[in-house]
């Protein structure tokens, strides 16, 4: 167990960190990322259940609160008319609505719920993962396709909640969620910017906003 390699940066060692409630939790000594050992990880099929589960709906005034800590810091950055993906958007796309309704073109991708793949085919002004990045088995992988899907000097968004306190992991609410399998600290996401040559800005706890370089070629 102690020979895994990180499935966030590729590069660290996984070593244990604990158990709870069955299941084995281990820390990157790299980039800090806490992640779950695979076989306790739920199937595709049971995931997709509790994810059906899920009543976010695009008019709920407090999701819509919620979502407003990303997409306000968010919009602040974007030109008007700025075109975006909502990578991972669930099967109540609301924080694609809200961008849509500021002015925004919106397209939507999702493994369960929104498929389509020709989505991925071309890249966007901005990217948006709220509560997407936890749930990832290969974050790695997914973090390369979303760095080669932003345009040079676009944003990638991601709202996660950040693993700050190993005292409170145990009991804490995200991790009892049986589909979160990756947890972030803010030190995961400077590693992450460090590594794709993202600026990094964390406007408030949960949001961060990665900035790709403007001089990347293509």
């Amino acid at each position: 167990m102690s020979e895994q390699r990180c499935p966030v940066c590729e590069s660290g060692r996984l070593m244990p960190f604990r158990v709870v409630d069955g299941k084995i939790y281990l820390r990157c000594q790299q980039c800090s990322a806490t992640v779950m050992e695979p076989s306790c990880r739920l199937s595709a099929d049971e995931e997709l259940a509790i994810y059906a589960l899920h009543d976010n709906q695009p008019g709920d005034a407090g999701y819509r609160r919620f979502l407003s800590k990303l997409s306000h810091p968010l919009t602040e950055k974007l030109a008007s008319g700025a075109q975006g993906l909502d990578f991972g958007c669930g099967p109540g796309p609301a924080l694609a609505a809200m961008l849509e309704q500021a002015g925004f073109g919106m397209a939507l991708y999702d493994p369960f719920f929104h498929p389509d793949r020709s989505v991925l085919e071309r890249r966007y002004d901005f990217i948006t993962c709220t509560e997407v990045v936890e749930h990832l088995h290969r974050p790695a992988e997914v973090f390369r396709q979303l760095d080669a899907l932003v345009k040079p000097g676009g944003w990638l968004a991601i709202m996660t909640c950040f693993q700050a306190d190993d005292d409170r992991f145990n009991h804490w609410h995200y991790r009892r969620d049986p589909t979160h399998v990756v947890f972030y600290r803010e030190e995961t996401f400077a590693w992450l910017a460090d590594h794709y040559g993202w600026r990094l800005e964390i406007p408030r706890k949960d949001v961060v906003l990665l900035q790709k370089a403007q001089n990347v070629a293509g």
